[in-house]
């Protein structure tokens, strides 16, 4: 049982449902996910939560310039699966009400985006790992033009040259290794062995960076984000937040600080400055939207800028704290969407000045609602919580004063956010919120899904720590940056 059965049948799947009509086209596209949901949870029933890689595929593709089709799972690639297979089926569901034009292509342009996203997270070689990086954009790029908002393609063409640029940096970057590496391969492990000289890592350090840097996205490679956010169909706004940034972050575990740590090392500082300057900036500007979900677009580059700087700062409790809490985040930001998208498509607005009193008649959705803002603001006991209180200590042990200027993410958060479920569902009704609807079907499945996700995430973490805390650990001790 290798990974290559997790890779390909999204791709079969999203070949499939171009046959189904259009209604039809949905209810295959989430049949197929829930399948490759289900196979991920047999591989992590196998799974052995070590510092190993498992179910590896390793199959001679292009031989002449030493690329191989290598792709395995470990306890951080585990949580990445989860993440994709997991987030992927809600993401569906949560679409049931809306009518697409030409459906079948959108449907299969998401499940072609998760294969795209899993080869990213299981590649082992680093010409595969770009090509997984590449097959992930395309999808998303279609989804966003074609289905997106009035300024749609403008603002797509922005975030496609923004993230291209990038890529074309990280592709220096794998080439640059590649050219050092003895053997001419392209092979992880092969680069982690390499002993590059500080300035050759510097040089890699910068060439990944970028690319990592625009896709998490990271302050000040940040301003494709809200507008691409705000722009996209909600649906492609949330494999865009809830999965596809957490490749940047990935990529800075797996790809840039093991392969530079020298350059890490030389500019710790900095990015770590730059990611609580995000905090920050993102927090105050979420403070003046009146836009839900640019709103939500904003609070989503806070909580990215803190995983950031306690990856930077290179310890046990800032990797387990990552790994956690993109899971969390994941559920959150995709749960918080879905939300403005309930309203938006009853209401025709998202204009927060505009509502008020939704709880009165729909008290389902002021529950799932109010579930969502806590998970989001990290409250004890929900999924938010466990991923940044380790961050934040990360953090500490790296700087007190940074530490102390990064939990401003939390007071922030808590405000803008509690202020906005005030505005939205308190007080009295209008004459547009009147007859706003409580959730029902799908609604209320999906709802109730990332609900209970966020509940016993937050009491129980522990099984999701569990499964990467071996290959963190490994990871940590291995590249040692003191």
């Amino acid at each position: 049982m290798t990974v290559s059965i997790l890779i390909f049948l999204p791709v079969i799947a999203a070949l499939a449902v171009l046959f189904f009509k259009n209604e039809t086209a949905k209810h295959a596209a989430l049949f197929f996910s829930v399948i490759e949901l289900a196979i991920a949870g047999v591989f992590l029933s196998k799974f052995v939560p070590d510092a190993s890689t498992q179910f590896i595929v390793n199959v001679q593709w292009i031989y002449n310039f030493g690329i191989y089709f290598n792709a395995g799972i470990d306890g951080i690639s585990m949580i990445m699966v989860l993440l994709t297979t997991l987030l992927v089926p809600i993401i569906i569901l949560t679409t049931y009400k809306h009518q697409y034009r030409n459906a079948p292509s959108f449907y299969a342009l998401i499940l072609f985006m998760q294969a795209g996203l899993l080869v990213v997270f299981t590649a082992l070689d680093g010409f595969l790992f770009y090509v997984g990086w590449e097959a992930a954009l395309i999808p998303i790029y279609f989804i966003c033009s074609l289905w997106g908002g009035e300024n749609r393609i403008r603002i797509t063409i922005k975030f496609f040259i923004y993230t291209f640029a990038g890529s074309l940096f990280m592709l220096l970057g794998i080439i640059y290794m590649y050219l050092l590496t003895p053997g001419k391969t392209y092979d992880l492990h092969a680069f982690y062995n390499n002993h590059l000289s500080p300035e050759n890592q510097n040089i890699v350090f910068w060439a990944f960076f970028l690319a990592f840097a625009i896709k998490m996205p990271l302050f000040p490679f940040h301003t494709w984000q809200p507008d691409t956010y705000t722009e996209s169909p909600t649906a492609g706004t949330m494999m865009l937040s809830g999965i596809m940034l957490k490749m940047g972050i990935y990529g800075v575990i797996r790809w840039l600080i093991p392969n530079a740590p020298a350059g890490l090392l030389h500019y710790q500082n900095l990015v770590i400055i730059l990611a609580v300057i995000g905090i920050v900036y993102a927090s105050i500007i979420a403070f003046t939207q009146a836009d839900g979900k640019r709103l939500v677009a904003y609070s989503s580059i806070a909580h990215v800028g803190l995983i950031a700087a306690g990856i930077f700062a290179w310890n046990m409790q800032g990797l387990q704290g990552a790994m956690i809490q993109m899971l969390s985040h994941g559920i959150n930001v995709v749960g918080m969407f879905f939300i403005w998208d309930i309203i938006s498509t009853r209401l025709n607005t998202r204009d927060i000045s505009q509502l008020g009193g939704i709880a009165k008649g729909a008290p389902h959705f002021a529950i799932a609602f109010l579930i969502i803002v806590l998970g989001t603001v990290a409250l004890p006991l929900t999924n938010g919580f466990i991923g940044e209180f380790l961050l934040l200590n990360s953090v500490y042990q790296y700087n007190i004063w940074i530490a102390a200027i990064a939990g401003l993410t939390i007071i922030f958060g808590a405000v803008y956010m509690l202020r906005m479920y005030k505005k939205v569902m308190q007080g009295e009704t209008n004459e547009l919120t009147a007859v706003f609807a409580d959730v029902h079907g799908s609604e209320k499945i999906a709802l109730g899904i990332i609900c209970a996700l966020i509940i016993g995430i937050g009491i129980y973490p522990q099984p999701i720590l569990h499964i990467s805390a071996a290959a963190v650990e490994n990871l940590v001790h291995t590249i040692n940056i003191r």
